[in-house]
């Protein structure tokens, strides 16, 4: 199945969060055909990180990490500049905790899963 393209769901992304009366902004461009995104809310002093992974069934899930401070997600977010140059950041900010995300978002994972994750990762 055919994907939209990255620069196409942000704009999305942007127009629900307007909409609902919350405030969104781009952080940074990416490709605009096939980068990744990461969604930022902020939510008082902390924020938290919404990504976006290949889920077991083979659909696409959102994950939820966080919360972190704002030198903790700037660090963070340089990180993943200097990985993929290709990659979308919005920052949403919203007084009822609204997301807005284009698809589910999964539960965290528990230590469990993570140490099991890590363990084959090395592999």
């Amino acid at each position: 199945m055919a994907r939209l393209k990255t620069e196409i769901r942000v704009s999305a992304l942007i127009r629900r969060a307007q909409a609902a009366g919350a405030f969104a902004a781009i952080l940074r461009r990416g490709d605009a055909d096939a980068g990744s995104l990461w969604v930022i809310m902020r939510q008082g002093p902390d924020l938290f990180r919404y990504t976006e992974q290949m889920s077991m069934s083979g659909g696409r899930d959102w994950f939820q990490d966080g919360p972190f401070d704002e030198a903790e997600m700037t660090l963070r977010t340089n990180k993943a500049v200097d990985r993929d140059p290709d990659i979308w950041i919005v920052e949403i900010e919203d007084a009822q905790g609204r997301v807005f995300l284009d698809g589910k978002l999964s539960k965290p994972e528990t230590a469990a899963e993570a140490a099991a994750k890590a363990l084959f990762r090395g592999r």
